[in-house]
């Protein structure tokens, strides 16, 4: 994938994918983190795109979460990606294995 979302990305990489929606006087956002399966463009069935074979083409990505969960994500001006360093990752996995302390 290009850098047009912000950084080179390849499929089996650990990504954070950021989102955003605009609204009258706030913005929603959310994140998603996880494995990348897939990336690239897709057609969308946009009866109004006048596109080409009248579809609209959208940059979509999926991340398979920790948990198998496969998240698709159409990518806008709002989105970003960014790669997760394997030393973060590696991280954030010994913290969830740890015990509890009591």
């Amino acid at each position: 994938m290009t850098k047009r979302f912000g950084s080179t990305v390849a499929v089996g990489q650990r990504v954070r994918v950021y989102q955003q929606l605009p609204r009258t006087s706030s913005v929603w956002s959310t994140q998603v983190e996880g494995e990348l399966v897939a990336c690239g463009q897709a057609q969308t069935g946009s009866w109004f795109a006048h596109a080409q074979h009248d579809r609209l083409w959208l940059d979509r990505i999926e991340v398979r979460k920790d948990d198998g969960e496969l998240v698709v994500c159409n990518l806008d001006q709002y989105s970003r990606v960014e790669v997760v360093p394997e030393q973060a990752s590696a991280e954030a996995d010994e913290a969830e294995a740890e015990p509890a302390a009591e």
